[in-house]
């Protein structure tokens, strides 16, 4: 059933790595530990996490819940200056230091033993497909590249304005909050702690991370990774754990800035539990819209293509996954509804096009189908089906990719359509030129803005729907996708003051870094001077 390339063996994995992903079995199964100040520690209580595929237990990971093993994150935390690490007056040798950190990370990731591993751990906690997988240690190497040698002190460059007098100016600077967190998810467990953690090291601040308990093991190797590469050891705290461990260590460490990204439901209650000190990049329920243009037919299947990778490339279980389509009658009448439907009946679990759903289990997901297709003239337009001939555990989903239609008309009257099943999964609808309001006022009707995509070459239309909506990530143009955040441009949400970017320099300005401004006033008083009070 599991058709993973072999593209390694034991022989070459670094040694700074604790596991083989090509062995990790029931029978080979792994131990992972926490990281805290600086040294690897074991815990007096485990948790068994299952492979996805077929439901046997292959790692176990710390499950902390002693009061006392958590309060030693909490004095950890605290012991980080507000001022933090560094700063540009402050240990500024250290924005080199993690230069050289960055520098020698991505040429440990460029090695193929080093890449493939990665690769094959994630799809060994998270089934996807290769290129998916690789893409996303490709967008992390990228990354740490991109923030390699003098980058880190370029990114937190500081200004200077003319002040009223000779020895007055002020220096605006970009300052760390000192001590941190970065709660992550499962979908991504390379790339969005890895970029977030050095987001916030690089420019001063210590950081605690909580990632997916069934995921983090790969973290757990990247962070030893990071480690022999130089990475001061106590800049970084690490744990393994339930959401209430999680939320006690929050509560309690006072952390002056935490980011989550991950479900809205959690983000709001952190958000009240955090006082709102707290930036997050939270669930997306993300449209496309297919403007009346349409191109040659090379073009038209390259639209049905990213159409397809956006809906169900990694089973759906991306933030920025195209949710709803919105689709001109032109391109009904091209035969576009059965380009899609043809690409998605190619996904499969032996290539892991399409495989477990972690967050939605199939009663779930078949009573969601059911309440849509209760809407009048909904119905479904492929998939719908449960997968079958697989040994993926009923505690996981394992539907085929999916498409329902539902009438523009229907779909702001029922709360169901518009709620974001986290897996291969998206609602299609049809409208005509004349509607396109109608098709505003949907979209931007919905909860989150995070990605977006709008499918056309005419100015026009382009411009008229750019103006009158608010996703962060906004893909225009006849190839625009939902899907792809790599780590050239800013990825986050728009319209929330919460709002997480992640991976650029505007990104980490942004989410970690706060502005102050110091105003020197050096110059000695003038000769005589007497004071008048005003």
């Amino acid at each position: 059933m599991q058709k993973f390339r072999n593209i390694a063996s034991f022989s070459t994995i670094p040694s700074y790595f604790t596991l083989d992903p090509y062995q990790l079995s029931s029978r080979n199964p792994h131990k992972a530990q926490n990281f805290l100040r600086g040294k690897w520690i074991d815990s007096h209580k485990y948790q068994t996490i299952i492979d996805p595929l077929n439901g046997e237990p292959f790692i176990t990971v710390p499950d902390v819940q002693d009061k006392q093993e958590l309060l030693k994150y909490i004095d950890s935390a605290k012991e980080c200056p507000i001022s933090g690490l560094h700063n540009p007056l402050k240990n500024p040798q250290r924005y080199q230091i993690y230069g050289e950190v960055c520098h020698k990370i991505a040429s440990e990731l460029k090695k193929k033993e080093v890449h493939d591993f990665l690769v094959k751990l994630i799809q060994r906690v998270v089934p996807k497909h290769f290129a998916q997988a690789s893409g996303e240690v490709v967008v992390t190497e990228r990354f740490f590249q991109n923030f390699s040698g003098d980058q880190p002190r370029f990114l937190t460059r500081s200004f200077n304005v003319a002040g009223d007098r000779p020895g007055q100016q002020s220096t605006g600077y970009r300052w760390p909050y000192g001590s941190c967190a970065v709660v992550a998810p499962f979908n991504f467990p390379l790339e969005i702690p890895s970029l977030q953690i050095f987001g916030a090291l690089i420019t001063g601040n210590k950081v605690f991370f909580k990632g997916d308990s069934r995921v983090n093991v790969v973290m757990e190797q990247m962070l030893r990774l990071a480690i022999h590469c130089g990475l001061p050891a106590t800049d970084v705290d690490m744990l393994f754990g339930n959401g209430e461990a999680t939320e006690f260590i929050l509560r309690q460490g006072n952390f002056r800035n935490t980011q989550f990204t991950g479900s809205s439901k959690v983000a709001e209650h952190l958000t009240k539990v955090l006082n709102g000190k707290i930036r997050i990049e939270d669930a997306g329920f993300d449209w496309k819209i297919l403007g009346p243009d349409i191109p040659d037919i090379d073009t038209q299947n390259y639209v049905a293509w990213q159409s397809d990778q956006d809906a169900y490339g990694s089973t759906g279980q991306k933030c920025s996954a195209q949710s709803i389509l919105f689709v001109h009658e032109n391109w009904v009448k091209v035969g576009f509804l059965d380009k899609i439907k043809q690409l998605a009946s190619t996904r499969n679990l032996q290539d892991l096009s399409n495989g477990p759903i972690i967050t939605w289990n199939n009663t779930q997901i078949k009573q969601h189908i059911e309440n849509i297709l209760k809407i009048p003239q909904s119905k479904i337009l492929f998939g719908g089906q449960e997968l079958k001939n697989h040994s993926i555990p009923s505690i996981y989903g394992s539907f085929e990719p999916t498409a329902l239609y539902v009438p523009l008309d229907q779909i702001q009257k029922n709360k169901s359509v518009t709620t974001e099943l986290f897996g291969p999964f998206q609602i299609v609808t049809t409208y005509s030129s004349e509607q396109i309001n109608q098709v505003l006022d949907i979209i931007n009707n919905l909860e989150n803005h995070l990605t977006a995509g709008i499918v056309s070459n005419d100015v026009n239309f382009l411009r008229y729907i750019q103006s009158n909506t608010t996703n962060g990530v906004t893909y225009s143009g006849i190839r625009a996708r939902t899907t792809g955040a790599p780590q050239n441009h800013w990825f986050g949400p728009c319209g929330d003051p919460r709002g997480a970017g992640i991976g650029t320099p505007e990104a980490i300005l942004s989410v970690w870094t706060c502005h102050r401004e110091i105003i020197h006033d050096t110059d000695l008083a003038p000769s005589g001077f007497q004071g008048q009070q005003s």
